[in-house]
């Protein structure tokens, strides 16, 4: 194989449209290859992007013609997320992804950022400031339950097989 061209199976849950095809193509397997460098005979390889031929499946009308269609890797990549996600918006994909990097929970944390928080901006509902206060109201008191439950069982894992240390009451006469 080519190390500028890779091919690969793409797999759609639900039927789907790409930018510029008038056509909802249906749910099923697409193979795609993606040209990750121009061409030799391209005239400016800098303004060259990368480009990706989805093989398309026969109409029933016409079952021996193949068909392809050359698209952008985003287009694609959108395609597949809104697919992915149930056809959520795009920002919600992100959204999820975003929540479920533990990194980001810990730059959350330490900004004070909740999740509720994030949800509503990327919701773009207009929910008021004290529907958002309450909704932090709940996270905070689920959090600190299970910070303080977190706290005692670090404690008791940092010192298990530790020896106890005698109390002493020390008395000056």
């Amino acid at each position: 194989m080519d190390e500028q061209r890779a091919k690969t199976i793409a797999v759609f849950d639900r039927p789907f449209n790409l930018p510029g095809f008038d056509e909802t193509l249906p749910a099923g397997e697409y193979d795609i290859e993606t040209e990750f460098a121009s061409p030799p005979d391209h005239k400016d390889p800098q303004a060259w992007k990368a480009s990706v031929v989805v093989h398309l499946h026969p109409r029933l009308s016409h079952p021996g013609l193949t068909r392809s269609l050359t698209v952008s890797l985003l287009d694609l990549d959108r395609a597949r997320a809104r697919d992915k996600l149930s056809g959520k918006d795009l920002s919600q994909v992100f959204l999820e992804e975003m929540l479920a990097d533990p990194m980001v929970q810990l730059v959350m944390q330490a900004d004070g950022v909740s999740e509720a928080q994030l949800r509503h901006l990327y919701s773009g509902s207009r929910r008021t400031q004290i529907d958002m206060e309450n909704a932090d109201a709940e996270t905070e008191n689920a959090t600190a339950q299970g910070a303080s439950r977190d706290a005692s069982d670090i404690h008791d894992a940092e010192n298990e097989g530790m020896p106890c240390r005698p109390r002493t009451s020390s008395v000056s006469v």
